[in-house]
């Protein structure tokens, strides 16, 4: 674009340069010049003349008649070059004012028939073809929306209205139509994704609290999504759980295709918790699959050592609900079941308003007690309470009344659950069949 202006302004200068030219040479210059020209000529053709005279040639009456002739011929000129010059020098547009006016009016002219008549904007390609792109999305955007309006039950059309905003930075509608998908979004692991990473951009890049939450879930549903994998590894570390932020990194990168330019910066991320955690480093071109309790060199000592610490830090700030909540995760995968149930009850208000947090609680409960009834299902019946159609809390809703002999009960649970999970889950088969074993003793027993 520089290059093109540079070279437009040169030759519209060069233009007005030729133009103005001849405008600005005195003009009283060449009228003197003419005049001594004249002159001289008049003076030759004089001694031409005298010496014709001199020989004989002409009498003195005929040089006397042609020399006058020749002075009023010198003086005819004369007057005319002084009418000339007097003519010249009136007026307002003078040579001067006329090469002003014309350098000033050639190049404003030009400028404005090109911004008239051209296509200014094909300047610069790159910027024209992304105005156009800008504009065509926002009419989709429009289109879409004005669909949406006539038709407002349609979770799917506000999922995708919700990405669409999202992208053009429309940050509190992509908000608010996320909300109106609904359920849409709860049992779709993509759309909780995207959810979560626009409250975390929202929330100023923190990822901590419903995001992570969101993801947690996200990751329940699809255990691989590289998203997933990579917010959660994020709210992890800025919570400063950072052998949990190393897990969540080094799946994503056991998934992640050798030329994804991804890769680097996974490794870095890696490199940085584990320098954090405490763990020793790994080989950069390294690409480990993670174990479920122990990755690439946290030996079961490590991981004893990292949640001693978390507890030890916990102590002193008995206050930090979230930090309860990691704790307890930890003991539980740890198989630490009497010290995962105390720390889930320090969790406080988080209970009240966490149903992902409820039914981790109750599961513990219910491994430690080997059943699920009493307070498990309390804690069920409560996460149900928040989410009514929370997929791990449906499920051992049904385990709870199978386990109670309300077949029907926990038949009703389980088809919810169906409902809700994605249709490639790994929860669907195992809900069938227990489904199917329901109302089998139901038939056994002849009662619901």
């Amino acid at each position: 674009m520089n290059v093109f202006i540079g070279i437009s302004a040169l030759l519209t200068l060069l233009v007005v340069a030729w133009v103005i030219r001849p405008l600005l040479i005195k003009q009283s210059d060449s009228a003197i010049s003419s005049e001594k020209l004249n002159a001289e000529i008049h003076h030759n053709q004089l001694q031409v003349l005298e010496g014709d005279l001199a020989r004989g040639i002409i009498s003195q009456q005929d040089f006397e008649t042609t020399r006058d002739e020749l002075q009023l011929r010198l003086l005819d000129d004369t007057e005319s070059f002084e009418q000339a010059a007097t003519q010249n020098s009136t007026g307002f547009w003078t040579a001067p004012r006329m090469a002003s006016a014309i350098g000033v009016s050639v190049p404003v002219l030009s400028l404005g028939l090109y911004m008239l008549l051209g296509a200014p904007m094909a300047i610069n390609p790159p910027v024209a073809r992304v105005n156009a792109e800008d504009q065509q999305i926002t009419q989709m955007i429009n289109t879409l929306a004005a669909k949406l309006q006539a038709n407002p039950d349609n979770p799917q059309g506000w999922a995708m209205m919700a990405r669409s905003y999202k992208v053009v930075g429309r940050f509190e509608e992509a908000k608010q139509a996320f909300e109106r998908a609904g359920d849409y979004v709860k049992t779709n692991p993509d759309m909780l994704v995207d959810y979560a990473e626009l409250l975390g951009v929202m929330a100023g890049n923190s990822f901590v609290g419903q995001p992570q939450m969101m993801v947690d879930e996200a990751l329940r549903k699809n255990p691989e999504h590289p998203l997933g994998l990579m917010i959660a590894g994020v709210a992890s570390y800025q919570n400063g759980d950072f052998p949990m932020a190393v897990m969540h990194w080094e799946k994503l990168l056991s998934l992640l295709p050798p030329e994804s330019p991804d890769i680097e910066q996974v490794q870095a991320n890696i490199a940085d918790a584990r320098s954090q955690a405490g763990l020793p480093a790994v080989a950069s071109n390294m690409q480990p699959p993670v174990p479920a309790a122990a990755a690439a060199g946290m030996t079961p000592e490590m991981i004893n050592q990292m949640v001693d610490r978390l507890a030890a830090r916990l102590k002193e700030n008995p206050g930090d609900l979230a930090g309860w909540a990691r704790l307890a995760r930890a003991y539980k995968v740890q198989g630490r079941l009497e010290e995962a149930a105390a720390a889930y009850a320090k969790t406080g208000n988080m209970l009240d308003t966490d149903p992902d947090l409820l039914t981790q609680y109750a599961d513990t409960l219910a491994m430690r007690a080997k059943n699920l009834q009493g307070k498990p299902t309390e804690l069920v019946n409560k996460a149900l309470t928040i989410d009514p159609k929370h997929p791990m809390a449906l499920m051992m809703a049904g385990q709870s009344a199978f386990q109670s002999g309300d077949y029907a009960k926990a038949i009703g649970h389980w088809q919810t659950a169906l409902t809700v999970l994605p249709v490639n889950s790994p929860d669907v088969t195992p809900i069938k069949a227990e489904i199917a074993d329901a109302m089998l003793k139901m038939s056994a027993t002849g009662k619901p």
